[in-house]
């Protein structure tokens, strides 16, 4: 499924070669897709998907990032070629993560975007829902949230922090479920958040969307010249890249409720997903296309930027934001400003 410079492979047993300057997609044999590699920014394989040592050569001398996932998105490795990073900012940008004050700073609007975003979910819930009972319980949800908001500015270390986006992670998932259409609450229920392996539809669904934001940031934090491992809430732990799931935060609500549409508007169905030994919840090929292809039109649409005074596309929204996040690095302005959902 090739969309917007990236190449998703989905199908298993594909194998993937290089033909002069073209990506081949081979499936039993037979040739199934052609891309030429200018037209690519990034290949990303869920699963069982073979490539050539030729192709991985090719891709990481042309800056193609070649990032390997499992069958439910979570992700396995990454291929890139030299980095390229802007060497004064990735110099400010340690300073800023050894500077106490500075984290701290950055880790707050971090959870400050997320929790605003989460909020936003929740009060449209609110909105949408014909169900007295559901109003009350996500009202209070976000009620809950909006007291996390207002406690962040008095935490004064990072596990007060962390402390904080954990409390309102929770009462959010709490919540969760009364955003799903009462009729389908039977199948697609989370007991909580679930992952590694992801115990229901519900949690595996989020977790191969987060999945797929998480690339798109790891490449925003590149392409922005900074160094996705040195992040400022996320601890830095060797091959974590602690500064792009900083940045993704903000943006998972958007997986939340890209997830929400695909299993209100009967997109995905229970047939899509399968249950493994142990009790791991597995998406199935043909769902993780429908997951796919939904997450790029989603990219497309355009939304309201603050800061811009202008409309932009969800998909150059982790772009905008990591150059953002340069600048406050770098000292050009306050500090960071999370993008928020209307």
């Amino acid at each position: 499924m090739h969309l917007l410079n990236t190449l998703y492979v989905t199908t298993p047993e594909s194998r993937l070669r290089l033909d002069n300057d073209t990506l081949r997609v081979e499936l039993d044999e037979e040739t199934r897709l052609r891309v030429p590699l200018h037209h690519l920014q990034a290949v990303v394989c869920f699963g069982h998907v073979g490539v050539s040592l030729p192709l991985m050569h090719k891709l990481a001398e042309e800056s193609i990032a070649l990032v390997l996932l499992d069958m439910n998105g979570r992700f396995k490795a990454r291929l890139e070629g030299a980095v390229s990073g802007n060497a004064l900012l990735r110099q400010a940008q340690h300073a800023v993560a050894l500077d106490s004050e500075k984290c701290l700073a950055m880790a707050r609007a971090v959870v400050a975007g997320k929790i605003r975003n989460q909020r936003h979910v929740l009060l449209r819930g609110t909105r949408d829902t014909k169900s007295t009972d559901d109003e009350k319980v996500l009202s209070r949800a976000a009620l809950n949230l909006a007291a996390s908001l207002r406690a962040l500015p008095a935490a004064t270390t990072l596990d007060a922090v962390r402390g904080l986006e954990g409390e309102a992670a929770r009462n959010y998932f709490d919540a969760f479920n009364r955003l799903v259409r009462p009729d389908l609450r039977d199948r697609f229920a989370m007991d909580g958040r679930t992952r590694r392996p992801p115990r229901d539809r519900v949690n595996t669904l989020l977790s191969f969307l987060y999945s797929m934001w998480m690339n798109d940031c790891r490449s925003a934090c590149e392409s922005a010249g900074l160094d996705p491992q040195i992040g400022f809430l996320h601890a830095v732990r060797p091959g974590r890249a602690a500064l792009a799931l900083d940045l993704m935060e903000e943006f998972r609500p958007f997986a939340d409720r890209l997830a929400l549409t695909l299993i209100n508007r009967l997109q995905l169905n229970a047939s899509d997903f399968s249950v493994r030994e142990g009790g791991a919840v597995l998406l199935e090929v043909d769902g993780r296309k429908t997951v796919v292809k939904a997450f790029q039109e989603r990219k497309q649409e355009a939304v309201a930027h603050a800061l811009l005074v202008e409309s932009v596309p969800i998909g150059v929204l982790a772009m905008i934001q990591a150059r953002l996040l340069a600048r406050a690095i770098r000292g050009d302005v306050a500090g960071y400003v999370p993008f928020a959902m209307k």
